[in-house]
């Protein structure tokens, strides 16, 4: 967009705002009417592992959210020389999953348990078999009967139970609201009715009366909204919370907050039947949109939607590139100790170029970047490992070559569930950090779903520019128009991709290593089973 009415566009307010809460960076991105980036900003942060669970901390939340705005503010101002004082409309996302529970004061009762915790099998077991449902650990309803099933004192004060998307926007608009898409990630979607299963919804209700606590489910869960609904304005009070120079006004408009998954999927345009995405970071999920429901119900594959409610299979696997950021900051610290500092992007390049210099089985060579456990591969608790025998082909491209490969492993145990059920997909598309090196990620990634995989000039984008055209869709569309015809139409039309289909040696060298991965699971789980 040109810069200048870029600025105009700033000034009068008409940008749209999309702030996606990843696990380890939170983006905002500010869109323009072309849907184009505009302004970016940025604040890097991590979870802890504090009193047996997997965490964020309230001012960790807060902290990372005015700073990630502020951040996005510079940018603006440095661009254009103008300060953001109102916006056509905004939109929050985070990481699907986890329980955030909050008494009638709005106190949060015990800290927010992440989606990375593996803390609820008994809860989740149960749950399947009440529901003939698949319902991972991560899942919200997981996590709150986990605490049921434990008699946590705090049950018993529960007056809303939400998501870390659901929390940020109804402390800055008061609405307890979530997106269709998050709220699959909470509890069991009716995708006729975009609502929540009502059959479940009973059935849990008389496991809560058999408790007997004094509230029901419907009582303490949001609002379930889809894509292109109203979902509440900036309070007064929100603006001062987002925007702490007082500058932003109150009023705007804020669309339903979604998923990192949903955001992903409007990200990639894979909203339709017959799509696709794969969203590799510091997890890796694949997203297919079905034309109809799987045969049976697996517990490797969630059964989530698209913002919009139409149903999506889901492989979600806890670990992906966050071992790969590790041995890159090694690297680094190795190359300032020699006196040739060099930054992260030229670091993380160099690695993965490399990659493709290796053997197509990587020589030899294996590791599991589990920093957490793998429901995926039966793994309850993490522990990063790297392997190789005396005669493996130990250099530089092939260790490379087997972090990349490794970080897709536990994702392709689920995709072949659903290779076996015949699901058909036209198309799949690639986004995150995973894809941020041109043609690497993409390559292995062909290699380990043996299909074509595209990647747009958007794909380092990620879910802050997909909840920020969630947003525009709000308040932009046409009467009657679909979130698809929108996306296909207004935002993609014009944008090129780059595919990449599987190399044959690839192929046949990812299965390879794939057969060497799931005969090493063992050496992992005595890992995590016997090294504290």
């Amino acid at each position: 967009m040109d810069k200048m009415l870029a600025k105009q566009e700033i000034m009068e307010g008409r940008a749209v705002l999309g702030i996606e809460f990843g696990s380890t960076r939170i983006k905002a991105v500010l869109i323009g009417s072309s849907h184009e980036p505009l302004a970016q900003g940025s604040y890097e942060w991590e979870n802890r592992y504090e009193g047996g669970y997997w965490t964020y901390s309230l001012e960790d939340i807060w902290t990372g959210l005015q700073d990630c705005y502020r951040d996005m503010v510079r940018d603006v101002r440095e661009k254009y020389d103008t300060p953001v004082k109102s916006l056509a409309s905004i939109g929050f996302s985070a990481m699907m999953h986890g329980y955030m529970a909050f008494n009638r004061a709005g106190e949060l009762l015990v800290p927010f348990r992440t989606w990375r915790n593996g803390t609820t099998g008994e809860a989740a077991d149960k749950l399947i078999e009440l529901f003939g449902y698949n319902i991972p650990q991560r899942w919200t309803i997981a996590h709150l009967y986990q605490a049921m099933l434990s008699r946590e004192p705090h049950i018993t004060e529960i007056d809303f139970v939400t998501t870390l998307a659901g929390y940020i926007h109804w402390k800055l608009t008061g609405e307890r609201v979530l997106g269709v898409g998050d709220a699959s990630g909470v509890f069991p979607i009716d995708t006729e009715k975009n609502d929540y299963d009502n059959t479940m919804v009973e059935k849990f209700d008389r496991l809560v009366e058999e408790q007997g606590l004094p509230w029901k489910l419907r009582q303490v869960l949001p609002a379930v909204r889809v894509a292109g609904e109203g979902a509440g304005t900036l309070t007064e009070e929100g603006a001062a919370l987002l925007d702490v120079s007082g500058e932003l006004a109150a009023g705007i408009p804020l669309c339903p907050p979604e998923g990192d998954a949903g955001t992903g999927m409007a990200a990639t345009n894979s909203v339709a039947e017959r799509t696709g995405n794969v969203s590799a970071g510091t997890s890796v999920f694949a997203m297919i949109v079905l034309e109809q429901e799987l045969s049976r119900v697996y517990p490797e594959i969630d059964m989530v939607t698209t913002p919009s409610g139409h149903p999506v299979a889901m492989v979600h696997a806890n670990n992906c590139t966050s071992d790969i950021n590790a041995w890159a900051g090694l690297f680094r610290e190795f190359a300032e100790s020699m006196g040739y500092p060099a930054d992260m992007n030229q670091i993380f390049t160099t690695l993965y170029s490399k990659a493709l210099e290796g053997d197509a089985d990587c020589g030899g060579l294996l590791s599991y970047g589990y920093l957490s456990g793998e429901f995926l591969t039966g793994i309850e608790e993490g522990r990063p490992l790297f392997v190789r025998t005396p005669d493996s082909r130990f250099t530089l491209a092939n260790f490379m070559r087997t972090h990349l490969f490794s970080a897709l492993g536990a994702l392709k145990v689920g995709l072949d569930i659903l290779e076996k059920e015949k699901v058909q997909v036209d198309e799949i598309l690639g986004h995150g950090g995973f894809f941020k090196t041109k043609g690497v990620g993409q390559r292995l990634m062909a290699a380990a779903m043996n299909t074509d995989i595209s990647v747009m000039e958007t794909a380092g984008e990620g879910g802050a520019w997909g909840i920020a055209l969630l947003a525009a869709y709000m308040v932009k569309k046409a009467d009657g128009e679909t979130l698809e015809a929108y996306l296909s139409e207004k935002v993609f039309g014009s944008m090129e991709k780059v595919k990449v289909s599987p190399d044959e040696r690839d192929v046949k060298g990812f299965a390879a290593f794939m057969d060497s991965y799931r005969k090493g699971l063992v050496i992992e789980k005595t890992a995590s089973e016997n090294f504290a």
